[in-house]
């Protein structure tokens, strides 16, 4: 066999040459450096940002980055504070007990993760021991829930507990205090809701208990959404 042979052997045009993946843009590093507004074009790409992310210390420690789980356009977004263990380790949100809880508490209305409902936390990081996430660490995450918020386009938000509530909206009243109230937030109905966690420990179903208000709060949700859509 000729060079000129064994040369058109590597020119048929059934070699497929290899394709390197595409590359991201780096992530800003530094949390005081924004990340704007319509930087993603999908959740995907978002996801896979998350799970680089080193905008704050919490990046170090994680297991998963927990970004979210439910329909891509669902007309309900439910916001929680940060991932704990199981959300750690699975790289989903609410999987734990207040997990399960929450979804009872949507089954009960016929709201579920399938069609009407996205889950995600304030912080995608799980903070060590469980804490409350700290300020600085709101800031840095915030801008990826920010890019969920415009990718899904929920009609209703729910904010699951005071850091959820204090992180989005800037609100510092308790949440037993406005509970159940829907607010405005860039043209989005907000409603402050119980944290699933804090029912976990208020067993009661007595008029006026955590539970009970819950049940209100998510009827009143239901109504909503229906009158809505």
């Amino acid at each position: 066999m000729s060079s000129e042979d064994q040369l058109s052997l590597f020119a048929s045009s059934d070699v497929v040459e290899p394709v390197a993946p595409p590359q991201l843009d780096l992530i800003p590093t530094d949390a005081k450096i924004p990340i704007p507004i319509g930087t993603y074009p999908s959740l995907v790409e978002l996801a896979q940002h998350c799970n680089q992310c080193q905008r704050c210390e919490l990046g170090a420690t994680r297991h998963h980055a927990v970004v979210g789980r439910g329909h891509p356009q669902a007309p309900i977004m439910i916001i929680g504070e940060a991932p704990g263990q199981n959300e750690d380790e699975t790289g989903l949100p609410f999987v734990g007990k207040a997990g399960q809880l929450l979804e009872k508490i949507l089954d009960s209305v016929k709201l579920n993760t399938d069609k009407d409902i996205y889950i995600c936390n304030i912080n995608k990081c799980r903070p060590p021991g469980n804490r409350t996430p700290t300020t600085d660490e709101v800031e840095a995450c915030k801008p990826y829930l920010l890019e969920q918020i415009r990718l899904i386009e929920p009609k209703i938000i729910l904010l699951t507990g005071a850091t959820a509530l204090k992180g989005l909206l800037g609100e510092k009243r308790a949440i037993s205090k406005i509970r159940g109230t829907w607010l405005e937030w860039q043209g989005r109905l907000c409603m402050p809701i119980f944290h699933p966690a804090y029912l976990l420990r208020n067993q009661s179903r007595e008029k006026g208990s955590p539970k009970w208000l819950m049940w209100q709060d998510i009827q009143e949700v239901r109504k909503k959404l229906d009158e809505i859509c």
